[in-house]
């Protein structure tokens, strides 16, 4: 028995072939003929209907396509393009994860960041950035690692 025959001890009734609930219906071949014309009548309007969708919007749909020295547009809301965050990628380097990459320039200051009974030694850096000098503190521990000329240059000097 289908899943609904076994919940509510009936057969289902589609709107195609509806019956009220104390009739019965002799079920003859022009019946289920009928019904059978009709489904395939519904399933070619249907299939008609999304190759008319697919037709317009194939038609209307650009392909992607990219060069080098193309301004891309950073689409940030749902529902409209921002024009400020739009931005010409001359000069911006991007890693293999996709990040952008700034160099930093050099060492500002040096800090000791104190919490209860441990102590982070920190740095400012400036960073070169398209839009002017940036600067962050960062773990002297790892960005000496990462950087470890910015260190040896500010040593000798």
């Amino acid at each position: 028995a289908a899943p609904y025959e076994a919940l509510y001890g009936r057969k289902c009734r589609s709107p195609v072939c509806w019956a009220e609930v104390g009739e019965s219906q002799l079920t003859d071949p022009e019946l289920i003929q009928e019904t059978t014309e009709k489904i395939i009548l519904i399933k070619q309007r249907m299939q008609a209907a999304q190759d008319r969708e697919k037709n317009y919007a194939d038609r209307k749909q650009k392909p992607m396509e990219f060069k080098i020295g193309d301004r891309v547009m950073l689409k940030v809301s749902p529902w409209k393009g921002i024009v400020r965050f739009v931005m010409p990628l001359e000069g911006v380097h991007i890693d293999d994860t996709l990040q952008f990459v700034e160099e930093p320039v050099k060492i500002m200051e040096r800090e000791i960041k104190r919490l209860k009974r441990s102590r982070t030694p920190l740095v400012k850096v400036c960073w070169n950035s398209r839009w002017g000098p940036e600067f962050t503190w960062e773990r002297e521990d790892s960005f000496k690692k990462k950087y470890p000329h910015l260190f040896t240059n500010r040593t000798s000097s």
